[in-house]
């Protein structure tokens, strides 16, 4: 894998190969930090399998270097047996058809039987949970969060927002340029606090793209930096995917100084590279970079 030192990449198939299902996710599977890896968790819950995970915002080494190790951009990652079996969707789908179930009887991994309460008719991703809300309440927060293919649960509303945390996120997506509803939690306390228990997250904002939960305002922050918030948004149709140009010109637009170089500062790997970053660093400039061995494009 380009771009790996060996020992890292010893590390990565290590923590791959530490449990028969492995899941790389946001947050654990009792405080899941975005609502992809909270979806994956839950439906290996469902299906009754055995599962360790590792949370990738609490080492940036493994976050990165998974990406690359696995040639998958995104977070969760599902593996089985050391296999990648893909992320939220994938995990989603295959649970839907049964296939998820058959990959795990291939591999000789037990199945102790769901501990979730299942109800004559599933609900998203076939998960359904006894949240405690009545099916009415249920029913408008369902209607809620899908009443817009980006819809943002706020304290106050967009132009007069009522938090900072709010006002990031609307900043965000304004930046981002996408269309999206808001609802003003504080104007219904019923879905104030009904939402929590519906979508087991506890604060607000809350951000949903297509029915789905993204995550509160540090999430959609750290998804906006790092680029998974465009590629979530082209995956679902909102947004066109970047053209080249596009993204070449916001690269170099990114950073007032900006290096593309081969490696990172700490570890460059060419010479000529190394020569550059030590001259910025001795006239005491802050730059941007961008390792060009991890993107052919």
């Amino acid at each position: 894998e380009p771009g790996l030192s060996s020992q890292l990449k010893a590390r990565l198939q290590q923590l791959v190969n530490s449990h028969s299902v492995m899941l790389f996710m946001k947050g654990t599977p009792e405080a899941p930090r975005c609502g992809f890896s909270q979806k994956v968790a839950d439906i290996l819950k469902t299906e009754g399998v055995k599962f360790g995970s590792f949370d990738i915002l609490s080492d940036n080494e493994v976050r990165e270097g998974l990406k690359k190790f696995s040639n998958w951009p995104t977070f969760p990652q599902l593996y089985c047996k050391g296999e990648l079996l893909g992320g939220c969707d994938i995990a989603i789908a295959m649970h839907e058809s049964g296939e998820l179930k058959e990959v795990f009887g291939d591999h000789g991994i037990a199945l102790t039987g769901s501990n979730e309460i299942k109800k004559g008719e599933e609900g998203k991703g076939g998960i359904t949970e006894s949240t405690g809300l009545s099916s009415a309440l249920t029913s408008r927060l369902e209607s809620l969060v899908n009443s817009c293919p980006v819809m943002v649960f706020m304290k106050g509303n967009p132009n007069e927002p009522k938090c900072g945390f709010s006002r990031k996120v609307v900043e965000i997506l304004c930046q981002e340029n996408i269309k999206f509803q808001s609802f003003d939690v504080l104007s219904d306390e019923e879905v104030r606090q009904g939402l929590k228990v519906y979508s087991n997250w506890s604060s607000y904002p809350q951000l949903y793209i297509k029915g789905e939960l993204i995550g509160g305002s540090d999430i959609v922050l750290d998804m906006q930096k790092s680029g998974e918030l465009n590629k979530v948004l082209s995956e679902k149709g909102i947004k066109q995917k970047e053209s080249l140009e596009d993204r070449l010109k916001n690269l170099i637009g990114s950073s007032p100084v900006m290096v593309f170089m081969k490696g990172t500062p700490d570890a460059p790997k060419c010479g000529f590279s190394s020569k550059v970053v030590d001259a910025l660093r001795e006239e005491g400039i802050t730059f941007g970079s961008f390792d060009i061995l991890t993107d052919e494009e």
